[in-house]
């Protein structure tokens, strides 16, 4: 089990910005992260709809940290390009477990409880501390 290379390429282009404390266009944060261009600007429109990421037009436009690297947590980029974290799907309330509401599962209330412990973690970390 792994984050998908969408999410590890999130928190790559994030750290990069972090690192930079500077402006940068699409194509240096493709070639400084190594993810290729089309698939650096699909994380980046998510990182800049969540807020994490800024985006600038024109000449002197790109792309920088919309916040404090200490303020940006590892939960928030990987939630950006995957939604929340869960560690099973039954924990998915649009797509619920099809057991029946009477049984009692022992195994979703571990899965929960691993989901809780993993959100926490990945809340504790944030960008600075990755650069």
């Amino acid at each position: 089990m792994h984050i998908t290379l969408e999410a590890d390429y999130a928190v790559r282009i994030v750290v990069y910005l972090a690192d930079a404390k500077q402006r940068a266009d699409a194509n240096t944060i493709s070639e400084a992260t190594g993810v290729s261009l089309r698939f650096a600007l699909k994380i980046l429109r998510n990182l800049v709809s969540s807020g994490i990421v800024k985006s600038f037009k024109g000449t002197q436009g790109g792309y920088e940290l919309n916040q404090d690297p200490k303020q940006i947590t590892l939960k928030s980029v990987l939630e950006a390009v995957e939604g929340e974290y869960r560690f099973s799907r039954c924990l998915n309330p649009e797509s619920p477990c099809t057991r029946p509401k009477e049984y009692d599962c022992k195994v979703q209330k571990v899965f929960c409880k691993i989901t809780s412990e993993v959100q926490k973690m990945l809340d504790e970390v944030t960008i600075d501390s990755l650069c």
